[in-house]
């Protein structure tokens, strides 16, 4: 009996202390949850009246710093700038700044180039940080990225400095030529001589300055404000002709090709001052006795259809490092032939402004030794797309340059045939029939394929006679 009743008040006595920890547990529950939390002293509450609000519209990256260096508010720009990591300011010299104002009192104001966070290729970004207190125990530090403005500072530097070089350089030879001239002057042979090179310098000059109106009139007008409807065979024709005597000169064979009557819409001038640039390229760069090609087609993309112009040459080609610099003005791949060919270093930055402003865009292939192929594609003319009926494109894409250059293959060898009285099938005015070009489909007897639904104008351009 004495063990059931010890048995009896231990069960007690433990009921009461499991109820009293239970009501401590309760208490101490309630009391924590009371009691403000290292998170709730760094809210919104502990900013002054308004503050909040300015920084949410600031443009600059903003972070405010209590008087523990802790983070207690932070723009989501500081935190995509890698200032900000695991609540507090990772980057040590704003952070010294920070606490000297915070002593002192004194704004201050610094500009930092910081390493670029994910890229591993040594990239900086530079800011400009300015710290500030903000009432009696808080500091705000604002921060700018500088980097496109950088940059954009030195494109320009990098702009003058080479038409400065590109401008002294004919002036330069004109004043030398003259004097040799003068110094000449009993001498008709070699006046002759002397006043042939100022003309070719002077040309140099000349085209040059056009290139730099041209540019900048691109860079600074909006094609669309007075945009028309522009053929793309016109365009191509118009590219042809402008390069026909330098082809010739070296015995190039021009090709075009594609599906006919297609349109764009736009600057009728600066967009056959584009293409004109990419054909003009074309010839230049190649060696002699190789062909040119020009090939037109439309692409059918989510967006809308695109009009796509291919021009591609078997020139000397471009290499993987320059091939990201050739739209840059005055960029020039091999200098002495630019300097032989009278190029400028401007063409392809005019194309590139041209078709951007035209909602557009262009690429290169190329390969050292093997070629070249620019490629521009434009949105096609609403009109015209309005015109036709809706029909899914089925053929096979071709954009690669190797097919490039068979097209145009095909295309010569369908040229000489029809000089050398093989006609395969020709149109009303007696040209060849091309057929659907672009999707190589012309046979080797110049008949379309059965499923090419579209004739084109377009016949290969024989290289003119070299006049003696």
């Amino acid at each position: 009996m004495d063990v059931n009743a010890a048995v009896a008040a231990v069960a007690a006595i433990a009921g009461v202390l499991t109820g009293v920890i239970a009501v401590l547990a309760f208490r101490w529950s309630e009391r924590d949850q009371r009691r403000p939390t290292r998170t709730s002293l760094h809210t919104d509450p502990v900013l002054p009246p308004g503050v909040d609000t300015v920084l949410s519209v600031l443009r600059s990256s903003a972070v405010v710093l209590d008087e523990a260096d802790a983070v207690v508010k932070a723009s989501s720009a500081a935190y995509a700038l890698g200032l900000v990591r695991g609540g507090k300011l990772a980057v040590e010299p704003m952070l010294q700044m920070a606490r000297d104002t915070r002593r002192d009192g004194e704004i201050r104001q610094v500009e930092l180039d910081l390493p670029r966070r994910g890229t591993g290729r040594g990239e900086a970004l530079a800011v400009s940080a300015r710290v500030a207190p903000l009432g009696s125990r808080l500091v705000l530090l604002l921060v700018e990225d500088l980097t496109e403005a950088r940059r954009i500072e030195a494109v320009r530097r990098d702009f003058v400095a080479n038409v400065s070089h590109e401008l002294k350089t004919p002036v330069g030879a004109l004043s030398l030529l003259s004097e040799a001239v003068l110094d000449a002057s009993d001498d008709q042979e070699a006046v002759e001589r002397f006043a042939g090179r100022m003309q070719i310098e002077a040309t140099r000059l000349t085209n040059l300055v056009q290139e730099l109106i041209d540019l900048s009139r691109v860079q600074n007008d909006d094609p669309l404000d007075d945009a028309e409807p522009v053929r793309v065979d016109e365009l191509v024709a118009e590219a042809i002709d402008r390069c026909r005597h330098a082809a010739g000169t070296k015995q190039i064979t021009m090709a075009a090709g594609g599906t006919a009557d297609l349109h764009v819409r736009g600057n009728r001038g600066q967009l056959a001052a584009a293409l004109g640039n990419l054909v003009e390229n074309a010839v230049n760069y190649s060696p002699a006795r190789t062909r040119v090609g020009i090939a037109v087609r439309r692409v059918n993309t989510t967006g809308g259809d695109l009009i796509e112009i291919a021009v591609t040459d078997q020139g000397i080609g471009i290499s993987d490092k320059d091939k990201e610099r050739v739209f840059e003005r005055f960029y020039r791949v091999d200098p002495a032939r630019s300097r032989a060919t009278g190029g400028t270093g401007l063409g392809l930055a005019i194309v590139k402004h041209v078709v951007a402003s035209h909602g557009g865009e262009v690429t290169v292939w190329s390969a050292e030794g093997q070629g070249s192929t620019f490629t521009l594609r434009l949105p096609e003319s609403g009109s015209a797309a309005r015109d036709r009926a809706p029909r899914r494109a089925a053929h096979e894409d071709h954009d690669d340059h190797e097919n490039r250059v068979d097209q145009v293959d095909r295309m010569d060898r369908m040229d000489r045939m029809d000089h050398m009285g093989h006609t395969g099938r020709t149109d009303r005015n007696g040209q060849m029939d091309l057929g659907h070009v672009e999707h190589g489909e012309i046979a080797d007897n110049g008949r379309s394929t059965p499923h090419s639904p579209h004739t084109s104008p377009y016949r290969t351009f024989p290289a003119p006679e070299v006049l003696p």
